[in-house]
């Protein structure tokens, strides 16, 4: 007989932590509805009003250019947390499989995993997205892959290591002299046990990018003016700290907020997964 599927727990479900969902979930509706809510154009240039103070008709402040900060908030935050979720599916999308291949396959597959994955892993990620993004110069699309080429090796090595260590087990070799086919034992044998390591990972690493992307866009290698962009308006503003603080603080706490309440979240899938193993 097979070994049944392990049951999987999905921590997303428990109570503090559907708070820090929702959470997540309006700031995403917010920044996906933004062009509908904006009070004002956010690439409109208007001198006359420019540095002014948050009051009753520009709640967060003019920039230096007589642009709403409130309106550029809102609509950077598609080019932040946008761009943060398209690369974490993009790492998903090359890492996951990736793992499965070369921990199911093994021999000189696996050998050239493990050579790629070790160039990789031996200088900072933060350090080779910079340079990738330099070689191929500044823009969203640039930054995208190059963060995509440095967070896959991540979940592909997880899923690598969970496939080594349980295609061993004598269930799996029961499915294969039964005639299972290898993407059907990979489908329903061996990706379920590497989830949850994978679940745990991923809730983790979205703060981690997003803060990946403000900084990379904040040293001019990310989204380019006059695009809004909260790492961007942050480097924006560092002229005008003293003069017109709002316009750091502003998108400074709105990356705090995103990344708090990811990193809360990934704590809270990584403490339920933690107490189901232990109780395995």
């Amino acid at each position: 007989m097979f070994k049944s599927k392990p049951n999987i727990v999905y921590p997303l479900k428990t109570r503090q932590n559907r708070v820090h969902i929702l959470i997540l979930v309006l700031l995403i509706l917010v920044i996906l509805c933004a062009h509908y809510i904006v009070p004002y154009d956010p690439y409109a240039v208007n001198l006359t009003v420019r540095l002014l103070p948050p009051d009753m008709n520009y709640w967060l402040g003019t920039d230096d250019l007589g642009r709403d900060v409130f309106s550029r908030l809102l609509l950077g935050g598609r080019n932040t947390v946008g761009t943060s979720l398209i690369v974490l599916l993009g790492s998903l999308a090359i890492g996951v499989p990736a793992g499965l291949l070369a921990g199911y396959a093994g021999g000189w597959m696996d050998r050239v995993y493990k050579r790629i994955s070790d160039a990789f892993l031996a200088f900072p990620d933060f350090i080779i997205a910079i340079v990738l993004s330099g070689l191929m110069g500044p823009g969203i699309f640039n930054l995208m892959i190059a963060i995509i080429s440095v967070k896959w090796i991540t979940y592909s090595r997880i899923v690598r290591n969970s496939v080594n260590a349980e295609k061993q087990q004598e269930y799996i070799t029961i499915a294969r002299l039964s005639g299972l086919r290898p993407h059907q034992i990979l489908r329903k044998h061996l990706l379920p046990h590497a989830l949850s390591h994978v679940i745990v990972i991923a809730s983790l690493d979205m703060g981690k990018i997003i803060l990946m992307i403000a900084s990379l866009s904040y040293i001019g290698l990310g989204v380019q003016p006059p695009a809004p962009e909260w790492g961007a308006m942050l480097n924006e503003g560092r002229v005008y700290f003293h003069s017109a603080p709002y316009l750091m603080i502003a998108p400074g706490l709105a990356i705090m907020l995103v990344v708090l309440c990811s990193n809360m979240l990934g704590d809270r899938v990584r403490d339920q997964l933690d107490i189901k193993r232990s109780r395995e």
